[in-house]
Order: structure tokens, then C-alpha cells, then sequence
């Protein structure tokens, strides 16, 4: 494909949309290719240390893996091309590539499952006079 080169067509809602991107998400710090690289090798590093320091659940586990996937993906391209190649394109939404769609379910999934576990509190203990004084209360 050619750049700017639609397919099928752009009255398709899923398409392909071969653009480049020398910015990051929807268009932000455009021809800033130095600052990118240094915040991804920092988001990287981050994350690995996340994913080594504490103790993951699978869903974690796969959610760190997927964003630690697409920062280095697109951490790649900006490397060797100087920029992003975005391809996905929906109506009214900026183009994206899997490694954007990747570290964007990452964090929902991330999110969610945090959101989402019961929290664990530790079972207190009645003692056998506490259950009394209870019982006498109530009669």
C-alpha cells in the first residue's frame, strides 16, 4: 500500500489506512522522536521491574506482557524508521497499529482486574467471651 491509501474503501467502518506517525497517541508530540524513545525505554524498564518484583496472577501476568509487547514494538519502528506505522482505521477515531490496540486492552484488563478483586481481609477471631457478652446483650 501506498501511504494514504485506503482498503477496501473509506465508506468501509473497519479499514486498512497506511500513515505514519513520528508522534504518539492521536497525534500528540509530533517530530519528537528523541523524547519517545527515552519514555519508552523508561515505560519498559518500569514495567519489567513491575512484572519481576511482584507476585502476578496469570490475568496480570498477560496484561503486563501485552503492554510490555506493544511499548516495545512501537519503541522498535521509532528506532529503526523514526516513526510509527499505523494501519487500523475506524470512522471518526485516529489510526492505531497492534502494538497501540495492545497496550490499550492491556491497561483496561489491568484496571478491571484490579477493580474487580475482592479485596482479602483477614478473618478476625471471636473469642469465646466476646460470643457471651453478645448472646447476653441481645436478651
Amino acid at each position: 500500500m501506498e501511504p494514504y491509501q485506503y482498503f477496501p474503501s473509506p465508506e468501509w467502518p473497519v479499514r486498512l489506512y497506511y500513515v505514519t506517525n513520528t508522534g504518539a497517541a492521536f497525534g500528540i508530540l509530533q517530530n519528537q522522536t528523541g523524547f519517545l524513545i527515552v519514555t519508552s525505554v523508561i515505560g519498559i524498564a518500569a514495567i519489567a521491574w513491575y512484572w519481576l518484583s511482584q507476585p502476578q496472577g496469570r490475568t496480570a501476568a498477560v496484561a503486563l506482557g501485552m503492554m510490555l509487547g506493544g511499548a516495545a514494538g512501537n519503541l522498535l519502528d521509532r528506532v529503526r524508521l523514526g516513526e510509527v506505522t499505523d494501519f487500523l482505521s475506524f470512522p471518526y477515531y485516529p489510526s492505531f497499529n497492534v502494538a497501540d490496540a495492545s497496550i490499550v486492552l492491556a491497561f483496561v484488563v489491568l484496571f478491571a482486574s484490579y477493580a474487580l478483586r475482592k479485596e482479602e481481609r483477614p478473618r478476625e477471631e471471636v473469642t469465646e467471651g466476646a460470643r457471651h457478652e453478645d448472646a447476653g446483650a441481645g436478651s
